[in-house]
């Protein structure tokens, strides 16, 4: 899939979330008063997608509690991802740091010129350089397509109706039976796993190898089993791979990526001759 198809499949699901949030807002004002009362609450509700589109990479970074992290304490860090930037066409994202030990990268923003990438201290611990090149060229591969326009509004937009439950109190976890399926539907029929699989394939090109990023997979999943992880379940596309407790029904319903060792056979299968090449070494 090219990037320009990409991208206006993107676009189109965009408007696509508008419409939906703002159509029934408008059926809603009609039924209450006539069509200037309809008109009214459709000006309504497109300003507050308009809003949540513009704010959705703040909410989430946020939500994450992630700091902006400055060239001072990681200039190796910045010259890494300036230089794949550069190598994908996109302008640098800024670089953010959430402070704790579960191995995690994302980004979030509204495309090409305007994202954030997010890395975890234990991230930056944990993996090989190798490694953390692909996961950050898989990230940059997101955000070329604009993925992560859609990613970023699809996640404000099911945390913020997932959130809401909490002013339920008492009747909280009722409530959440009713609308966490809303709020999954708003991330699976937006976000097809098909964009993990050219998300892959563009990093591999990126670093001039797959092995790092089919590595740094293999990694993240062993991490899901070792170090403990908690978040909001309406995050995990942002995710390199799903983090969450395959157990758990909620988390379940919010899964968007494809089976992870589907992921690392497309990847070893771009350098067949890879077993080889390690024996030799």
């Amino acid at each position: 899939m090219s990037v320009r198809l990409s991208a206006t499949r993107n676009l189109l699901k965009l408007w696509l979330l508008f419409a939906v949030f703002a159509l029934p807002v408008a059926a809603i004002g009609y039924a209450v008063g006539s069509w200037s009362a309809a008109t009214l609450f459709l000006f309504a509700a497109l300003l507050t997608a308009a809003t949540i589109y513009a704010y959705c990479d703040r909410f989430v970074l946020s939500m994450l509690g992630a700091r902006e992290l400055v060239i001072g304490e990681r200039p190796a860090l910045h010259s890494t991802v300036e230089a794949l930037a550069a190598r994908a066409g996109v302008v640098k994202p800024r670089l953010y740091l959430i402070a704790d030990g579960y191995p995690r990268s994302l980004s979030v923003g509204r495309g090409p010129t305007s994202s954030s990438l997010v890395l975890s201290l234990g991230l930056l611990t944990a993996a090989s350089p190798g490694e953390l090149e692909g996961l950050i060229a898989h990230e940059l591969a997101h955000i070329r397509n604009h993925d992560v326009a859609v990613q970023t509004a699809s996640v404000a937009v099911a945390a913020t109706i997932v959130e809401l439950t909490r002013f339920a109190g008492f009747f909280q976890r009722g409530l959440l039976f009713f609308v966490a399926p809303v709020a999954a539907a708003v991330e699976n029929l937006l976000l097809s796993p098909k964009r993990e699989y050219v998300a892959d394939l563009s990093a591999a090109q990126l670093c001039g190898s797959p092995h790092g990023l089919a590595d740094a997979l293999l990694r993240l999943e062993i991490a899901s089993e070792l170090v403990s992880f908690a978040a909001s379940p309406t995050t995990e596309p942002l995710y390199p791979i799903n983090p969450f407790d395959r157990s758990d029904q909620l988390a379940r319903m919010f899964e968007t990526h494809p089976p992870l060792p589907q992921r690392v056979a497309r990847l070893r299968e771009l350098d067949p001759d890879w077993r080889a090449k390690l024996l030799v070494a």
